[in-house]
């Protein structure tokens, strides 16, 4: 099992074994508090990609590849990505409602 060092590859990567073998695929995150690190592996099997991580900023990340394997699950697998990444961004926002007096 070796590490990818970029989020690109293993997104990629991670989607085409997906989309090769959906019935055995498996997703799992680790965290461990104690050391700050976040270890996303994703296996068939046959072949596994794990990507680590100790940056906070990279949360972002890991919620954005939940959202395309839900997708990926529920959908089927060849369901069109762009779709996924369009409506998250737009969904992520909340509505602000101010708290001052009505005129």
């Amino acid at each position: 099992m070796v590490y990818i060092t970029s989020w690109d590859e293993f997104l990629d990567r991670s989607v085409q074994l997906f989309r090769a073998d959906p019935d055995s695929t498996r997703y799992v995150m680790k965290y461990r508090h104690c050391d700050g690190k976040l270890v996303l592996k994703v296996t068939d099997n046959r072949q596994c990609l794990k990507y680590k991580t100790d940056q906070a900023q990279e949360a972002k990340k890991m919620e954005k590849l939940n959202n395309i394997f839900f997708t990926l699950m529920a959908r089927g697998p060849e369901v069109d990505l762009s779709e996924v990444t369009g409506k998250e961004q737009t969904d992520a926002q909340p509505v602000k409602k101010g708290r001052g007096r009505k005129q």
